[in-house]
């Protein structure tokens, strides 16, 4: 059943998300403003076709997983709370473990090797949304195996799931300036650009997916003052989508092998991303 409506919920969303992609480039093209180029959007595919690959092998092992932690549940939530405050608090909890997430893969070497290919483009569009990482279903298991274990229904989990992957599509766009008061909530365009710029100021800004009040909380919040320089401060300079998923796997490796200690090695692998992978970092 809960694959059903996560295929239903997909089965509507995706539409309209491609119906997007196309008023956007058409608009683009008809007002010059170079939004898209080919090259680009066929990298965007082909790491959305490595992506799709591995939801495909793995989402049925992740819903498995989930339903066998939840019978260790911490918390019987069901028993105590409205389905309705379910769902609410569900949004919620996926949107602060997604910060998380978000925030460890910019920080920690291995799950930046896996996030980079999200910010290897030069363009912002919706489109862009789609240059997923090939393993990032693999790479939140771990972060996300605690919402069952606190007592969240996996089958809410899923569907509240997909609907927020599917807000995250909006951010990605250049034609929508503000989005007025809902600017101080939601994790809008204007918010969501200055994650993908190379400026200074906006690098590691903004993890939020569907809320921007977890970066105010936590103070990796910055708002969008300077036009914002898409991409990496050393970009990849390529559209094969298989380099840019292995690139950052190649420096960490190179990195380990010539390490001094064992500890060094462990420190190109969980501390920070160096300038040379980051590609962003100060």
């Amino acid at each position: 059943m809960t694959e059903l409506t996560v295929t239903q919920t997909l089965s509507i969303g995706l539409p309209i998300a491609f119906l997007i992609i196309l008023l956007e480039a058409g608009i683009s093209s008809w007002q010059k403003k170079n939004l898209y180029t080919k090259k680009d959007t066929l990298c965007t595919l082909g790491l959305l076709a490595g992506n799709m690959a591995a939801v495909f092998m793995t989402k049925g092992a992740t819903l498995a997983f989930h339903i066998f932690l939840y019978q260790f549940r911490v918390f019987d939530l069901a028993a105590y709370i409205p389905i309705w405050v379910m769902w609410l608090l569900s949004f919620l909890l996926i949107d602060l473990v997604f910060y998380f997430y978000h925030r460890m893969s910019h920080r920690i070497s291995f799950l930046w090797a896996i996030h980079m290919s999200h910010h290897s483009s030069q363009e912002m569009n919706f489109a862009v949304s789609f240059r997923q990482a090939w393993f990032g279903p693999i790479s939140k298991v771990p972060f996300f195996m605690v919402l069952p274990l606190l007592g969240f229904d996996p089958t809410i989990i899923a569907v509240a799931g997909a609907l927020s992957t599917l807000w995250g599509i909006v951010g990605h766009t250049q034609m929508i300036k503000s989005l007025g008061p809902l600017e101080l909530i939601l994790n809008t365009p204007s918010h969501h650009r200055v994650h993908h710029g190379a400026n200074s100021q906006y690098i590691d800004k903004n993890y939020g997916n569907l809320l921007i009040i977890w970066d105010k909380f936590f103070g990796t919040f910055e708002p969008e003052k300077e036009k914002v320089k898409y991409g990496l401060v050393k970009n990849v300079n390529t559209y094969n989508p298989v380099k840019i998923t292995f690139m950052a796997w190649q420096d960490i490796i190179k990195n380990m092998r010539h390490s001094d200690n064992t500890a060094q090695a462990l420190k190109y692998l969980f501390g920070p991303p160096n300038t040379k992978q980051r590609g962003g970092l100060q």
